[in-house]
């Protein structure tokens, strides 16, 4: 992959997160809140999900089948409380992707109304994929969410058409895909 088109990558991820945390809840006087219930009573848990953990439990036959590499850490730690855990991978000429797991459930993720949700179900977990992206990019991107206690496990991925390998597949069936071949290895208790 070219420098541009990691630094795209990176301004894409990096934009992504912005949106998703829009909508997270205030923060006053420098300490982070967490987000306010839904109307399903559900409420951020204090932290991702450590039953699993991206970066080392996501099958090396996995990557290998959907040529990813380039693993980076993608930790992140927002206002609001959001949390995420995991890493970042590239396909060289394809889409990136970064799976982490998240104290934001599908529930949060549902009643944050993002445009085209849609929900499905992986190996008998609850799933919500949205484009959370406004504008140009919108269907250059593609979130999933797949159900675990206190969290979820996201599949954050970001799939440019000038990319020569995957472009012309849309965002959210790469997204969905991926997730099928990862979530059969969440341990039953996550």
């Amino acid at each position: 992959m070219t420098s541009r088109g990691n630094t795209l990558l990176g301004a894409a991820f990096a934009v992504g997160a912005v949106v998703l945390l829009s909508g997270c809840g205030p923060s006053s006087g420098g300490d982070a809140k967490p987000a306010t219930p839904t109307s399903t009573g559900s409420s951020l848990a204090e932290g991702a999900p450590s039953s699993y953990n991206p970066c080392n439990d996501v099958p090396q036959s996995v990557l290998d089948s959907e040529k990813l590499g380039m693993k980076s850490v993608a930790e992140t730690d927002a206002s609001g409380g959001v949390k995420w855990r995991g890493c970042r991978w590239v396909r060289s000429n394809g889409y990136g992707v970064s799976i982490r797991t998240t104290n934001l459930t599908v529930d949060v993720i549902r009643s944050r109304n993002f445009s085209e949700a849609t929900e499905f179900t992986i190996n008998g977990r609850r799933a919500i994929s949205t484009r959370q992206f406004d504008g140009p990019f919108i269907k250059e991107a593609c979130t999933v969410n797949v159900e675990m206690k206190g969290g979820s496990l996201e599949f954050n991925l970001n799939n440019p058409p000038s990319n020569r390998d995957t472009g012309s597949t849309d965002s959210c069936v790469l997204a969905r895909g991926l997730a099928e071949k990862v979530v059969p290895s969440l341990p039953a208790s996550a």
